[in-house]
This record gives C-alpha cells, sequence and structure tokens, in this order.
C-alpha cells in the first residue's frame, strides 16, 4: 500500500468531529441543590418555613421537600404545610410533580428565565399555578408562588412570595 492511500485510511478518524455534549436538562435546577430557611408573607399570613433539594436517581431527579408554619391571626388556627416536589426532564421537556399535606396535586412544565426557573402548572380544570425561584444575592432565593383563575388562565397574581437561605 502507498503511503499516502495509508494516510487517507488514517486521517478521517482523526478528523471526526467529537459529538457536543448532551444538554443538561436539569440545568436550570441545579442552583436550588441544598438546604434553605426562609421567612415570607402573603394571603395566608407571615409563615416561616424551610426547604431541602436534592438530587436523587443518580443525578436523574431533583427532590424537593419543604414545610412552613403558619401562625393563627385573623380568628384562623395556626397551621403546618408540607410538600414535596420531584423535578425531571421527560422528552426533553423539563417538568415536576408536586403533592402537599393538604390534598392538592399539581403537574408543573419548567422553564429557565432570567435568574432563575419557574415551573407553571399543565393546563387541567380550575385555576392554574406559577412557583418561580429566582436567584438573589449572597446565596438567597426568592420564592414567588401565583395563581390564575379559570377565566383568566394566563393573569397570574402573587399569592406567596418570601426570600429563602441558603444554609447548606
Amino acid at each position: 500500500m502507498r503511503p499516502s492511500a495509508l494516510l487517507l485510511l488514517l486521517c478521517p478518524p482523526l478528523l471526526a468531529q467529537t459529538p457536543a455534549p448532551k444538554a443538561d436538562p436539569l440545568e436550570a435546577v441545579r442552583f436550588l441543590a441544598g438546604d434553605w430557611v426562609g421567612e415570607g408573607d402573603g394571603k395566608p399570613g407571615s409563615s416561616s418555613g424551610a426547604a431541602s433539594f436534592r438530587f436523587e436517581l443518580e443525578g436523574k431527579a431533583l427532590v424537593r421537600r419543604s414545610h412552613a408554619d403558619y401562625p393563627a391571626a385573623n380568628g384562623r388556627p395556626a397551621s403546618h404545610h408540607e410538600d414535596l416536589m420531584t423535578v425531571f426532564a421527560e422528552a426533553g421537556q423539563l417538568k415536576a410533580f408536586y403533592a402537599d399535606n393538604e390534598g392538592h396535586v399539581i403537574r408543573y412544565q419548567a422553564s429557565a428565565v432570567p435568574q432563575g426557573v419557574a415551573f407553571t402548572s399543565e393546563p387541567a380544570p380550575g385555576p392554574r399555578f406559577r412557583l418561580t425561584y429566582l436567584r438573589g444575592a449572597a446565596e438567597t432565593v426568592t420564592v414567588r408562588f401565583e395563581i390564575a383563575p379559570p377565566s383568566t388562565p394566563e393573569a397570574f397574581k402573587t399569592y406567596l412570595e418570601g426570600v429563602t437561605r441558603r444554609v447548606k
């Protein structure tokens, strides 16, 4: 075999492009990993609470466990709220499944927004919900929960908002 023919056989593998690394479907939520504490204000009243975000299933899902305590106010008794939310990628789309101790179940589609991530409930009968996490300064995140009435499903209004601080 002539040297030029040998060179032609060896060059194609060297010239082949390496495939681009696959996009990380959970990149938009990576900043949430850790333990958070916060206080907030909203229609149910002032609250205090905490949340943890942990990657599970070999990094394929981010699981949030959170709780909030609301003091008695305006004739309403004190209350305790717990929830669980699992964030995952399905067919390239970032999604989440939410359930709480009050019997609510919400299926979300998520998208990156400037400074964070927004989870918007999938269309269903009843109101729509949007849960947004926005990065702040010095290990803080603003958490906003909004509700839109069924008659105007894009007219979200803030129901709860608070700032959380990373503690771990």
